[in-house]
């Protein structure tokens, strides 16, 4: 009975221990609880990623859409969204209707001028991402010492016009095209289609495609070449009566203008070149505006555009000049068709060979140039004047837009340029007098009819009116009354 007792006692003992045993190993349960407690803790990482993704695309997103919504408004909504000081400057000015290609539609560029129009015409031409609006100052500045300066908006640019419409282009589809058929088998009558088929055995398709496609309208940004700048300026300097004038080309208008300054040297008393070089890129980085987003958050957002221009362009620009800029680049199609114009401007033309060609022999020239933007940039002046020997190099202490932050220094030395040339002779020629005007002055004459020789003389009058008198009714271009200028497509 003892043995029996004793293995009865181990076997129990046995368990205890055993139950002793398995509760000495619940001490690592701290780790374990670690280790499930540690998943809690990463598993909740995610959703704060998440929310602050959301917060990012989200603001992103509004920014885009405002941006959309603001470049498509109608123009009478987007012309009275625009800053005072962008009002009263299209008030001082009028559009002329150019034409470059006979398929498109004319297209108006704005003009704005100031100073005497008997004295010396200098005709200032801004780069790509800029406007007459940066020249304000400085045309208000030539014209007060006696200038007659004109400053323009190139298309695409500013007030003019950013889209054009081409007729017979553009591709369209399968259903498309059967919808042009119905619509012409409609208009014509199905006993025409009928008469047709019989007589040719075919739906005349290839007729009815060609009509169509005379018919067809594509409305598309302005994306202008050197050869297009040069049709347009030409016909601005012609319609005005301004030449010979005196050119003033900055930033990236020399490389849109340099093969019209050689075919027209004519035209040309001088040229003064401002901050630029057809070899650099223009002052404002156009790369930045053709990426999506990024160029959404420069124009849609004024710090974000303040940082561009300050870093590259103007570092003394105002903010309310700023956001006029910014405004005109917002406007339908402006920034497409300044990024295009970018693409197509001349880069690789030589300046030496340039500016020492048989054409502009005789043609003065000077380099104004900025010496506070930066060392490099300053030497790249001295460069550029060398390679012009017949130039005089002259510094300024603004940017690389030196008109917004030293507009007087640059018309200083643009006065100075031209005052120390010849005064330009003019030849004016008398506009013909119609015939059957002239029939009507020779029977005033050989009749003693006094009544009728001054009504043509009122007629000249109202005619001379008409020419200069159209900046009363300049709001009309955005549906607010008026006369004044043509109607835009902005």
């Amino acid at each position: 009975m003892a043995i029996i007792t004793e293995e009865e006692e181990e076997d129990h003992q046995e368990p205890i221990q055993s139950k002793k045993k398995s509760t000495k190993p619940q001490e690592p349960s701290s780790s374990s609880t670690s280790s499930t407690k540690t998943p809690k803790s990463e598993h909740s990482n995610p959703f704060a990623f998440w929310f602050y993704f959301t917060i990012i695309v989200s603001v992103i997103t509004s920014v885009f859409i405002s941006f959309n919504s603001l470049s498509s408004q109608d123009p009478k909504s987007w012309f009275l969204s625009l800053p005072a000081s962008l009002r009263q400057h299209y008030s001082k000015g009028r559009t002329i209707k150019v034409q470059t290609h006979p398929n498109q539609s004319p297209i108006e560029v704005f003009t704005v001028e100031h100073g005497p129009v008997a004295s010396e015409n200098v005709v200032l031409v801004h780069g790509l991402g800029l406007s007459s609006y940066s020249f304000r100052e400085t045309i208000r500045s030539l014209g007060a010492k006696g200038v007659h300066a004109v400053a323009i908006d190139l298309p695409g640019n500013g007030f003019s016009d950013k889209s054009v419409t081409e007729a017979g282009v553009g591709q369209t589809g399968v259903l498309e095209r059967f919808w042009e058929v119905y619509s012409e088998i409609q208009e014509k009558g199905v006993f025409w289609a009928f008469d047709e088929i019989i007589s040719t055995g075919q739906i005349p398709y290839e007729e009815i495609e060609a009509r169509m496609t005379s018919k067809r309208r594509v409305v598309k940004p302005i994306e202008m070449d050197p050869e297009d700048i040069g049709k347009v300026l030409g016909q601005v300097i012609e319609t005005l009566g301004l030449a010979p004038v005196h050119l003033v080309l900055h930033d990236s208008a020399l490389g849109m203008s340099a093969n019209w300054v050689l075919e027209n040297s004519k035209s040309v008393r001088s040229v003064t070149l401002i901050d630029t070089n057809p070899r650099s890129r223009p002052a404002l980085p156009l790369w930045m505006l053709d990426i999506p987003v990024i160029r959404e958050l420069l124009l849609g957002l004024p710090f974000g555009y303040s940082w561009l221009i300050k870093s590259f362009c103007s570092k003394g620009i105002s903010a309310t000049d700023l956001e006029a800029h910014r405004a005109l680049l917002r406007s339908k199609d402006a920034r497409s068709a300044i990024v295009g114009m970018g693409k197509k401007t001349n880069y690789s033309f030589d300046m030496a060979s340039w500016g020492g060609s048989d054409e502009l022999k005789g043609v003065p020239l000077q380099v104004l140039w900025s010496d506070s933007w930066s060392e490099e940039w300053t030497n790249e002046g001295r460069r550029v004047a060398d390679s012009l020997p017949q130039a005089t190099f002259v510094t300024h202490p603004g940017g690389r837009w030196p008109q917004e932050d030293a507009a007087y220094k640059v018309a200083q030395s643009i006065v100075q340029f031209v005052s120390s040339l010849p005064p330009t002779v003019r030849k004016i020629e008398e506009e013909p007098i119609p015939e059957h005007i002239q029939k009507l002055l020779d029977e005033a004459k050989n009749n003693g009819d006094h009544h009728h020789h001054h009504h043509h003389g009122h007629g000249e009058h109202d005619h001379h009116h008409g020419r200069h008198g159209h900046e009363a009714g300049y709001i009309d271009a955005y549906g607010l009354g008026g006369q004044g200028h043509g109607a835009h497509g902005w």
